[in-house]
């Protein structure tokens, strides 16, 4: 078990079906970490990670989005979701459910995930470990929480609290400064965007403040974003320039978070898990 860097995924919605590919990899090779953090989608290939399944890792960013009453517009308009979370998170990881999360294997794996959500009521990021997960449907309800984007999801209510997606916390959608506090000087880094990408301002603040009118400071907290993850980006890029971080990124990134297009998803999948494969003797000399 690799003890001396932090394995991080990114966030990003359904561009995750790329990174999808990395998780595969990483399980199809044995290679194991110690600890794993994870923000949004993050926090989905964190977990399924730790289960070692190497099915369910697909399947979760590919084909169960084709699942009815997973996604779409339809169940926005039902107030559940573009992204049908309480069914996708909760109701489907059951065992005997469309896409069962095997709870055993996550608790009997040594590794340790850090899973991380913005909490409301406060203002701060909240991480979460593997005690705060004791049954499957707390750690699925910490998963739900730290993927819950504002307006396309309703936000997560636990033990009194309202918790919104990572991406709007103090990591800004990467657990840099997480892995670092915890004593981390190495990691290994899974973004989904492309090397060159940097996130703009918003285009629209005017409909953004409109459509999060409901929760004061989340639109301010979603406008003010892309300065602070721009930052992460410039210091992921000095540590990878100094031999510190192992950066994966797409070599180029044609969906969007909200795609949810089979074909596109099956397309993204294989090129993220061939471009895995062909970095992997990258990977075992850096780790």
């Amino acid at each position: 078990m690799i003890k001396d860097t932090a394995l991080i995924f990114e966030g990003g919605g359904m561009r995750a079906s790329y990174t999808a590919g990395v998780v595969v990899t990483l399980l199809e090779e044995g290679i194991e970490f110690a600890d794993v953090y994870g923000i949004s989608a993050g926090s989905s290939h964190t977990v399924n990670y730790l289960s070692k399944d190497i099915e369910r890792s697909r399947l979760s960013f590919v084909e169960f989005m084709a699942t009815p009453g997973a996604c779409g517009w339809g169940q926005l308009l039902r107030g559940k979701g573009y992204f049908s979370a309480e069914y996708i998170y909760e109701i489907a990881s059951r065992p005997g459910a469309e896409l069962p999360y095997d709870f055993d294997a996550f608790l009997n794996n040594p590794g340790r995930p850090h899973v991380e959500a913005y909490e409301y009521e406060t203002g701060q990021t909240v991480s979460w470990s593997k005690e705060d997960m004791p049954t499957l449907l707390d750690l699925a309800r910490r998963v739900r929480a730290s993927s819950t984007m504002p307006f396309f999801m309703p936000p997560v209510r636990i033990n009194g609290h309202t918790y919104f997606d990572g991406g709007i916390g103090d990591s800004w959608g990467i657990s840099l400064a997480q892995a670092k506090k915890d004593g981390y000087k190495k990691f290994f880094i899974v973004r989904t965007q492309m090397k060159s990408y940097r996130k703009s301002p918003d285009k629209n603040p005017l409909l953004t403040k409109m459509l999060m009118s409901k929760y004061k400071g989340i639109a301010k907290r979603t406008q003010e974003r892309y300065i602070y993850y721009n930052a992460i980006l410039d210091e992921i890029d000095e540590l990878a320039e100094k031999g510190e971080a192992y950066v994966f990124c797409p070599k180029a990134m044609t969906i969007k978070n909200t795609t949810i297009d089979q074909k596109l998803l099956k397309e993204s999948y294989r090129k993220g898990y061939e471009h895995a494969r062909e970095e992997l003797p990258r990977w075992r000399d850096f780790l």
